[in-house]
């Protein structure tokens, strides 16, 4: 049986960075702007499919309620116009299962940026359904993504899909439909009457035979806008060695798509197409960036394209080339085994009609770096990248990866990105083994920039704003003899990559900057095999006010 502490939950923290400890190293941080920091994720329950003992996959048939209270991995956060009312999204693993991998999208409400609850995304498993039919049952649910439209109605776009591992080849292997919620995400419905926005293929997924992934949803919440609380979902499909982006738009608050067609067309931008971020400016103008890869994705640099449609997404502008970025020839990082994620992140200014703001890693041969680069004339033409992280590396590289660019009120900007230039602690969340070694643990860092008109200029430094330094290899634990690593794969022991998630949220209000980001820092309340608490990732929101940022932030 699953060996519980007697608090529920996790310890959470709200900490205000101060002074250094008398004794301790200098920080490596340039910048040191007051932030705090609470678990967002909280132990929550749902519909999911266990692995029988001997296998690495689910049987169809087997959905029982069961606790989700492991790892939540990779997350996205939204902010709720003109309010401090948040809504974050992450996958969280089913029960003891992590390593795998099954897991399903959960909403964390967050009245007034504080968090309350976390709830299974319904629609997708066997209790919300009430059936273990597949569909409407589904092993896996994920890539979460949040957009509020301009009257409080958050939508995301999901990729439920059945593990194609599986020797029976559960079918239908996957598809895209979108869920929307009213009351900050504790319930959602399935939007465009029930129905997919794109036709569950019967392929493998394992055959790269069209596989859908890599979805996202943009939301027009501008009031005065004759596309007010459009809705656009995109998505990549995968087949073979060629990728293209698919867009669906609602004009009926989601009750209702347009049949989904292709935007991409691979004599202009490559043959291979994903990460899709889409976003609309000031104007009601919608923007898409998405990362071109070449036939071998392991070769050649990555072209990151954005173009521009007028017309509510019917047509779109020619594609422009952004910026071209250097691409790991593995999937992991140097001297850890998680797997690194998804290129770039974008996003269009809610203040400045055509102002764009990109921002992605940039393999340099001996570290990651994170660079920043921008339009100001709706995607024509772009600056050249500047450096967004000022570490100053002390004998070892280090990398600083996955960043996420957002757009606020008033001019607003900022990137975070995970961050390895500090020493891993002596804590007795790191393992023993790794304390005290470099480029290995993860902080989250802050970078703001202000947009008064003529295009975003860094304001300050660099700045921490995560309280805490983790380590990327936990959970290393054992719960009823299974691993309880969130893998990359479907294998105990986890052989193909730890999995922190491929992106993570932030977002601005008119009060503050917003992270949600990984951490195993914090104990949960799940014994280990080994005794003591497992260290699971957990989902920490930092709040940044934006008059300590600046006092015209």
């Amino acid at each position: 049986m699953r060996r519980l502490l007697v608090a529920a939950g996790v310890v959470t923290a709200g900490l205000l960075v101060g002074t250094l400890p008398s004794g301790a190293a200098p920080s490596p941080w340039q910048g040191s702007t007051p932030f705090t920091n609470v678990v967002a994720s909280q132990p929550t329950s749902g519909g999911g499919y266990p692995v029988p003992a001997g296998s690495t996959a689910p049987v169809a048939g087997t959905c029982r309620p069961g606790p989700y209270n492991a790892n939540h991995s990779e997350s996205w956060i939204a902010v709720k116009p003109g309010t401090e009312d948040l809504l974050g999204a992450s996958k969280i693993f089913f029960d003891k299962y992590s390593t795998f991998y099954l897991f399903h999208l959960g909403a964390m409400t967050m009245p007034n940026a504080t968090p309350t609850k976390t709830t299974q995304v319904q629609g997708y498993d066997c209790v919300s359904t009430g059936s273990q039919a597949m569909p409407p049952s589904w092993t896996n649910n994920t890539d979460p993504n949040v957009a509020f439209d301009s009257q409080g109605r958050a939508y995301q776009v999901t990729l439920p899909f059945n593990a194609y591992w599986d020797g029976t080849k559960l079918h239908p292997d996957g598809a895209i439909d979108l869920s929307y919620s009213d009351d900050l995400g504790r319930t959602w419905l399935k939007g465009n009457g029930g129905q997919d926005l794109e036709q569950s293929p019967n392929a493998s997924a394992k055959q790269l035979g069209h596989v859908e992934d890599k979805q996202w949803v943009a939301v027009n919440a501008l009031p005065g806008s004759p596309y007010r609380d459009h809705v656009y979902a995109m998505w990549s499909v995968f087949n073979n060695n060629t990728t293209k982006i698919r867009i669906a738009v609602s004009r009926d608050r989601g009750q209702t798509f347009a049949k989904a067609v292709t935007m991409t067309a691979p004599s202009q931008t490559g043959p291979s197409n994903t990460y899709v971020y889409p976003s609309v400016d000031a104007a009601g103008n919608l923007y898409v960036a998405f990362a071109s890869f070449p036939m071998n994705r392991n070769r050649g640099p990555v072209t990151i394209f954005v173009t521009r449609s007028t017309d509510d997404g019917v047509s779109f502008s020619p594609f422009v080339a952004a910026a071209t970025v250097g691409t790991l020839p593995t999937a992991e990082l140097p001297n850890t085994t998680f797997r690194d994620g998804i290129t770039e992140s974008f996003a269009a200014s809610p203040t400045h009609a055509g102002h764009l703001y990109l921002t992605y890693e940039d393999w340099v041969g001996t570290q990651m770096d994170v660079k920043f680069t921008q339009s100001t004339d709706g995607g024509l033409t772009w600056s050249d990248p500047t450096l967004v992280n000022d570490n100053s590396d002390a004998g070892v590289a280090t990398d600083q990866f996955q960043p996420s660019v957002a757009a606020g009120p008033e001019g607003a900007v900022a990137v975070a990105f995970y961050d390895r230039r500090a020493a891993c602690p002596n804590d007795p969340s790191v393992l023993a083994a790794d304390v005290g070694r470099t480029n290995f643990c993860i902080a989250t860092s802050l970078q703001a920039y202000k947009d008064t008109g003529s295009g975003a200029k860094p304001v300050a430094s660099n700045t921490r704003i995560s309280d805490f330094t983790w380590d990327p290899m936990n959970p290393a634990q054992h719960l009823d003899g299974i691993g309880q690593m969130a893998c990359a794969g479907h294998s105990d022991p986890c052989t193909s990559g730890a999995l922190i998630g491929d992106y993570f949220g932030l977002a601005i209000s008119g009060r503050a900057v917003y992270g949600l980001f990984v951490s195993t820092h914090y104990p949960s309340s799940v014994i280990a095999d080994e005794g003591g608490p497992i260290y699971y990732q957990q989902q920490v929101l930092a709040t940044v006010a934006r008059s300590d940022i600046a006092r015209d932030y």
